[in-house]
């Protein structure tokens, strides 16, 4: 039996229609083709569809259940059809967005936001990860994006593990400092103004950021001292608004106002807190290039 949609569809639209030249007409064929592939269909079922007599049309018992079967199907198919192409463009699915903590105070809740607003059938999941944990975890497939900050990964690294990493926003470093601190009363300050200050920081073997913070410090010409460490950047302002040293952060934090803290630009050569995003680039997904497309919708 070789039955095709095609011949649903002008079976249909003739039971609609109760008339092979309307249907014809409707269809934007001819009659006689639409004739023939009627006479095909009842010759593949086996059935005959139409009670055709000189002064009447109409369905028989079998060409009204087809008639109900056909319309089902056509629906369904393009329901299915209508869902395949939505997925296509990203339209539905799911997005798995792994971040450093400190990209939450900063454009990341925006940028979700306006997702979610243009694609509201896809689900999403923020996974707080440090660096190496999204390195992994993009390798492992158990994320579908990354957000972390400076330094870029080496290109020829990405290449290897099959991920790429661009720019999606521009940022700089700026002190946090005790607000009960003299410099604190400044409005910019040079980084080589808190050379004598205790350093408090993230882990050093939590991620390569900590580490190029420190190298920022001595091309500022300073080796800073390290006081503490800690694992979030929260535990560090808290520190800072202590008074028990100052730490290197990304600008966007000054938005949440902690108590006791101060935070200060660095006038000259501002260290970068860019943030990159990072991601596969040999699985087809179309969630992620909606994603993208958003972040980034020039294509630059």
């Amino acid at each position: 039996m070789s039955i095709d949609l095609k011949q649903l569809k002008y079976f249909l639209a003739v039971a609609e229609e109760k008339s092979f030249s309307r249907a014809a007409e409707r269809l934007h064929i001819s009659q006689p083709p639409l004739s023939q592939q009627i006479m095909k269909l009842e010759s593949e079922l086996g059935v005959r569809l139409f009670a055709r007599t000189t002064r009447s049309f109409e369905l028989t018992v079998a060409g009204k259940a087809l008639m109900h079967e056909a319309a089902d199907l056509l629906g369904r198919m393009r329901m299915t059809i209508d869902t395949i192409r939505q997925i296509d463009r990203g339209e539905v699915g799911r997005l798995r967005v792994g971040i450093v903590g400190s990209a939450m105070w900063g454009p990341i809740p925006g940028l979700l936001e306006q997702f979610q607003s243009q694609f509201p059938r896809v689900t999403w999941t923020i996974h707080e990860l440090g660096p190496n944990d999204q390195w992994d975890a993009l390798r492992g497939k158990q994320i579908d994006v990354g957000f972390w900050r400076e330094p870029k990964i080496d290109e020829d690294m990405l290449r290897n593990a099959g991920l790429r990493q661009e720019l999606a926003f521009r940022e700089d470093v700026c002190v946090a400092i005790n607000a009960q601190h003299p410099l604190a009363q400044q409005d910019a300050i040079e980084l080589i103004a808190i050379a004598d200050e205790p350093m408090l920081t993230l882990h050093l073997d939590q991620s390569a950021e900590p580490r190029y913070l420190i190298q920022c410090c001595v091309n500022a010409g300073f080796q800073p001292t390290i006081f503490q460490e800690a694992a979030e950047p929260q535990t560090l302002l808290a520190m800072v608004g202590a008074g028990l040293g100052v730490a290197l952060m990304p600008s966007t934090t000054s938005r949440i106002g902690w108590p006791g803290v101060r935070f200060l630009p660095v006038r000259t050569n501002p260290p970068s807190a860019n943030l990159y995003i990072t991601y596969p680039t040999q699985d087809d997904a179309p969630v992620v290039r909606a994603f993208l497309k958003i972040l980034n919708p020039a294509g630059e």
